[in-house]
């Protein structure tokens, strides 16, 4: 079966290398502009069936493997979840990229080749474990390895400083430590429309000719296979940080020289790469960037200082996806110092330069040197990438909004012709036309098949949601979708769970400010309350899936809790009746495509102004599911669209959590003390009712000892007030079908062909390719 599969997809493959030539061939003579996606995380999932349905083959291959006696759907569970990506900025870039191709435009998108996963979750006695995502040890059928196109990195060394006659002074690096640079390009398949654009991943080999004198070769063959081990190395170490910046440095640096190289080859200088490339910095990982493009231009090209700026600051974009401080990136000098002594000294004078700026522009130095990139012995890359690029956008409009009015107002209220907001996207096609054959079914046969290829069409349905006919026809739908998750949770948990039950959904990374504490919190109250009155309004499931980071105390103790719970509520034979909670392992897209078109409800409760925007909040809201949620994020955007009877608002505003922040007046402890039904829950961490009394201390102190900094407490009265609306919702069957239906109806303004286009307009001023089709 494996080799089937190896066939299936390298014939797949070999079919796309027809249109992945041309479209290469077509954007180096016509001189289109390309944008180079720069990201260390890119969470394809698998990418069998998408491939064949962009290419408009599926159907061929299902039938002729058919008639070879071969079942294509067992083809397709043999293709691995490539574990290039942990959460949402992964996946976002892999829609990105989908969509980029799909709406026929050239790119690349670039990142490492790292031989193992985030890493594959097991839940054992209740807890993560964290064990190894060996994703390639059956080989990438989609990969080629371009070996020619090879580079080489320098990491380490000794600046030589030498002056010419001309009074130039010149840079060298030498003693340096080299590793070689091999890429294997990806094959990015555009939808129905001949484009296949490239993910170029960078894998690190020794140096053939360069090998370092003061190491011997199986050390330094080791810390050059550390360099693609794994995504994100463990950061609470002084070398797991090292590591990382190494990784940063490594595929940015061999990306640039790639496309210099290239570059030189077809035109006499520099002058135009901002013509030719935008190079789009996916969060502040790959900044180092910037420094790097002035090295190569400066020390490589002999370009003087103010001319490789001014071709710099043209050529990058930078995408924030955090308001959280805390999140924003920032090195020790000394780790720069050492590992990238030339890119330091190049940060250090951009610094020197920008500060002079802002102080001739403002006459404030006090103002200038809070500005700067290099404060408190650290380097700050969020003003570095600000200052470096021509654009800077957030993700949600609230994101945005945040980003100018707090978090970089200094840098806006100076540089606000910078300033864009980009709402992120969904590849809809991937998360409804290709994994929800039964919902695409009906929408089809209601109103055509334009939305594939244009997602506002999704609007015509809106004529029909009043329909009782369509809204039993939904409802039919989704008790499928409920029917596999359901079978699916009975195979891999051993629970059975009521397919007439409300599926209440939340997915995503397991983070404080994402709370799925407060919907665990809301469980132990449901919990408490059915013991006692024997009875519930409706039958609910919970569902959860999310991974925590290996280091991430806090996340994982509430992993522990959401089991413990699960556990005590699935074996109450009372509250068994009415509810069961579900902890699904592993979350990965291929189980996002399971649980998504199951969900009744989208649990999107974040602290106010803390989510940058979500996309799990989109994929459900496709899928015809219900948001319970705060106005957080791209939630707002939800809430324009559908209104107040189409979506479960609840708790504090962005501006009210601002308030209680700076008014230093939030008590998590008084709450506690006088809300009986908070101070059981809580209790309850302590108490045994879940566990031994010191299980959940990490949970406990957070809320109690550090004044439950993401406002649980808070917002729970008004959560319950919010889950009770939902359980209300869902007594009237049709009424909810209706509401989910224009949900459908409103998803299309987050298809990530409508985001592409955004960035296309008014940040990175592409073409596309298809209109100069013959």
């Amino acid at each position: 079966m494996n080799e089937q599969y190896d066939i299936l997809g390298t014939m797949v493959r070999d079919y796309a290398s027809i249109y992945w030539k041309e479209t290469k061939e077509k954007t180096q003579q016509r001189k289109s502009k390309q944008v180079f996606y720069f990201s260390m995380e890119f969470l394809l999932g698998r990418l069998l069936v998408n491939n064949m349905q962009n290419l408009g083959i599926y159907h061929i291959a299902r039938d002729g493997l058919q008639d070879l006696g071969i079942n294509i759907h067992e083809l397709e569970e043999k293709e691995t979840d490539a574990g290039l990506g942990n959460g949402g900025l992964g996946r976002l870039a892999a829609c990105l990229m989908d969509s980029l191709a799909s709406c026929g435009y050239p790119g690349f998108g670039v990142s490492i080749r790292y031989e193992y996963g985030f890493f594959r979750q097991k839940i054992v006695n209740g807890r993560q474990v964290e064990v190894p995502d060996q994703w390639l040890s059956l080989g990438n059928v989609w990969e080629i390895r371009k070996p020619k196109h090879a580079v080489e990195v320098r990491f380490y060394g000794e600046i030589d400083r030498r002056q010419d006659e001309h009074g130039r002074i010149h840079f060298q690096l030498k003693n340096c430590e080299h590793v070689r640079c091999v890429p294997y390009d990806i094959p990015i398949i555009g939808y129905k429309n001949k484009i296949t654009n490239t993910l170029r991943l960078w894998s690190a080999e020794p140096s053939s000719e360069n090998l370092p004198r003061d190491k011997d070769f199986h050390s330094y063959l080791n810390e050059t296979r550390e360099l693609c081990h794994g995504l994100y190395p463990d950061d609470s170490t002084e070398k797991g940080k090292l590591l990382r910046l190494k990784q940063q440095y490594f595929f940015v640096s061999a990306t640039l020289q790639s496309v210099l190289r290239n570059h030189a080859r077809r035109n006499p200088d520099f002058e135009n790469l901002p013509e030719l490339y935008v190079f789009h910095l996916n969060d502040t990982h790959p900044i180092l960037a910037i420094p790097e493009l002035m090295r190569l231009l400066m020390d490589e090209y002999l370009y003087e200082w103010n001319d490789a700026w001014e071709i710099t600051r043209r050529c990058f974009a930078y995408t924030n996806h955090t308001v959280m401080t805390e999140a924003l990136e920032r090195w020790p000098i000394n780790f720069v110092q050492t590992l990238l002594p030339r890119i330091y000294l190049i940060i250090e004078e951009i610094n020197r330069r920008f500060e002079k700026q802002v102080f001739e522009m403002t006459g404030n130095y006090d103002l200038a040197r809070s500005m700067s990139i290099i404060k408190d012995q650290m380097i700050h890359m969020a003003p570095m990438a600000i200052v470096g690029s021509y654009s800077v956008n957030g993700v949600a409009q609230l994101h945005s909004d945040i980003l100018k009015a707090d978090i970089f107002n200094n840098y806006y209220t100076l540089f606000p012709e910078k300033f864009f907001n980009v709402t992120n996207g969904i590849t809809h096609r991937r998360w409804l036309v290709f994994f929800n054959r039964h919902l695409t079914k009906l929408l089809t046969s209601l109103i055509g098949n334009t939305f594939i290829s244009d997602a506002s069409d999704l609007s015509k349905l809106v004529a029909h949601a009043d329909d009782p006919s369509v809204q039993a026809a939904f409802l039919q739908v989704k008790q499928i979708r409920k029917d596999i998750l359901a079978k699916y949770i009975l195979a891999h948990n051993g629970i059975a769970v009521d397919v007439n039950s409300l599926f209440d959904v939340q997915v995503k990374r397991l983070h404080s400010y994402k709370r799925q504490l407060l919907n665990v919190f809301h469980i132990i109250y449901q919990y408490f309350k059915i013991k006692n009155e024997q009875n519930s309004d409706i039958k609910r499931t919970y569902i959860f899936a999310a991974k925590a980071a290996p280091s991430y105390r806090f996340a994982k103790n509430v992993i522990e809790l959401i089991n413990a719970v699960a556990a005590k509520v699935n074996n109450d034979a009372i509250v068994s009746k009415f509810m069961k909670v579900v902890f699904i392992e592993n979350y990965d897209v291929s189980k996002a495509e399971i649980i998504m078109p199951a969900a009744d409800i989208s649990e999107q409760i974040s602290t106010a102004g803390k989510e940058a925007s979500g996309t799990g909040n989109m994929k459900m809201m496709l899928n015809g599911a219900i948001t319970l949620g705060t106005l957080d994020g791209a939630n707002v955007e939800i809430h324009e669209l559908v209104k107040d009877e189409n979506m479960i608002l609840f708790g504090l505003r962005s501006e009210d959590v601002t308030r209680l922040y700076q008014e230093h007046r939030y008590n998590a402890y008084e709450i506690y003390r006088n809300d009986a039904n908070i101070r059981r829950i809580i209790d309850s961490l302590k108490d045994g009712t879940f566990g031994p009394e010191s299980a959940f201390d990490e949970i406990y102190n957070e809320i109690i000892y550090k004044n439950d900094e993401f406002f649980v407490l808070q917002d729970f009265n008004d959560y319950v007030k919010a889950q009770q609306t939902a359980a209300i919702w869902y007594q009237n069957q049709l009424q909810w079908a209706k509401k989910c239906l224009l949900n459908i109806a409103f998803a299309g303004k987050f298809s990530s062909d409508r985001t592409i286009r955004d960035y296309v307009e008014n940040i990175w001023q592409l073409k596309e390719i298809v209109e100069y089709e013959d």
